[in-house]
């Protein structure tokens, strides 16, 4: 039984798959994962990407589907891990020794193992942590009630027991990540961060595309776990942190 199963989920990919590649298989741990491709029926050059690197994929389905949350959920269904990390295309380990680190950790049988994001640009370039670049700092000791304020751990950069991993709720196209960590959170026991950065992040997914309808989201998701009440004044604060964080940065909010 492999410890982690990875699942990177891909769409029209082509410019960035193949970084996403590289990262995982030069880890050099193959014994040690199952690794999952799941496509949504891409038409440009993926497939083709996909088929000269399956002698190192495990599993791999190219299917239409209703968004990234139901490949996801796709993914999630076919792992055989004991643990789950979503490493999306474009997506790529913090260093060429991060999945040694992480399975060293996981050996200790956490319910989640979190950690650091690095954001990187198209070109891959290194734009800072992302506790540094935006408002989000890590907490060393994560609790799910750490996330009234918004999504503090990339799902990137979130390991969680297969087990304990609900099905990514679909009536959110956006924000559900969050949501799903939430849930995992509060069925988590043993929560333990990383020493090291997990992930590069590849800044510019579908949530910054979409901003107004990813914020109406996650309003919507907090108001789910924390309450009407608390979650309007938790934005209070989310809002006025994101203004005061802007201004000291030259009017950048990352």
């Amino acid at each position: 039984m492999p410890k982690l199963s990875i699942i990177t989920i891909t769409y029209q990919a082509e410019a960035y798959l193949e970084r996403t590649f590289k990262s995982v298989f030069e880890q050099g741990l193959a014994d040690e994962i199952d690794y999952i491709v799941v496509d949504g029926a891409s038409k440009d050059r993926t497939l083709e990407i996909i088929e000269a690197n399956k002698s190192q994929i495990n599993q791999f389905i190219s299917e239409k589907d209703r968004g990234i949350y139901d490949a996801m959920n796709k993914g999630m269904q076919l792992a055989k891990g004991d643990y789950i990390l979503f490493l999306n295309a474009g997506d790529t380990f913090a260093s060429a020794t991060t999945l040694k680190n992480l399975l060293q950790e996981l050996a200790k049988n956490p319910d989640v193992l979190y950690g650091e994001a690095v954001f990187v640009n198209n070109e891959g370039r290194h734009l800072g942590l992302r506790s540094e670049v935006t408002p989000h700092r890590l907490p060393v000791n994560l609790t799910w009630c750490d996330f009234k304020f918004g999504m503090l751990v990339c799902h990137q950069a979130f390991i969680a027991k297969r087990s304990i991993s609900p099905l990514f709720d679909l009536q959110y196209k956006l924000s559900s990540d969050i949501d799903w960590e939430i849930k995992v959170l509060k069925k988590s026991s043993s929560i333990v961060k990383s020493d090291a950065p997990i992930c590069n992040y590849l800044m510019g997914g579908a949530s910054v595309q979409n901003l107004k309808r990813s914020w109406k989201e996650r309003y919507l998701v907090l108001r789910s776990h924390f309450g009407r009440v608390a979650n309007l004044l938790n934005h209070v604060n989310i809002i006025s942190r994101g203004l005061i964080f802007a201004l000291k940065n030259q009017g950048k909010y990352w």
